[in-house]
């Protein structure tokens, strides 16, 4: 009995995190910032070594973007060290101890594209914009955020160490 209980919800969960992936996807690149289109970045190994915009981002600008929740809409998915946030994610890891886990390139990687860490992430690509399928034409061609706004978070995140 709690066998088939745990399949449904297995289920249930797979089916959500797919319908809120769609969602994202929709509304997403409609949010102020995007880039025209993504610039060339080098993958080595699991990270982006170097920021994109070739600047270092800004941590205090980063937490802003990921508690905005009409920009990054981090918050929909994840959870993390924001007492003030009331309602958090648990569909995406908890973002307590990124930097512990994870060096700045990989955090790059995983906001940039994380389709190419987990083929199987729900999570979108915050700063690609060729092969997407059912995008809206207005948003054809860019990139739900900027080079900017991604160093802001990776760097924001890299602090996140306990």
């Amino acid at each position: 009995m709690a066998s088939n209980w745990c399949k449904r919800l297995a289920g249930l969960c797979s089916t959500v995190a797919a319908a809120l992936a769609a969602a994202l996807a929709v509304l997403l690149p409609g949010v102020a910032g995007a880039e025209a289109s993504s610039g060339a970045y080098t993958v080595v190994g699991d990270a982006i070594p170097f920021p994109l915009n070739g600047a270092k981002g800004d941590a205090a600008r980063g937490r802003e973007i990921i508690l905005n929740r009409h920009v990054g809409l981090c918050l929909l998915c994840h959870s993390g060290p924001f007492p003030e946030e009331r309602f958090q994610g648990t569909i995406g890891p908890d973002l307590k101890g990124t930097g512990a886990r994870l060096s700045e390139g990989q955090i790059r990687l995983r906001i940039v594209d994380p389709g190419r860490v987990d083929a199987a992430a729900v999570m979108p690509a915050y700063y690609r914009s060729e092969g997407l399928t059912r995008v809206a034409p207005a948003f054809r061609g860019k990139t739900v955020l900027t080079a900017e706004q991604i160093e802001d978070i990776v760097v924001f995140l890299a602090t996140l160490r306990d």
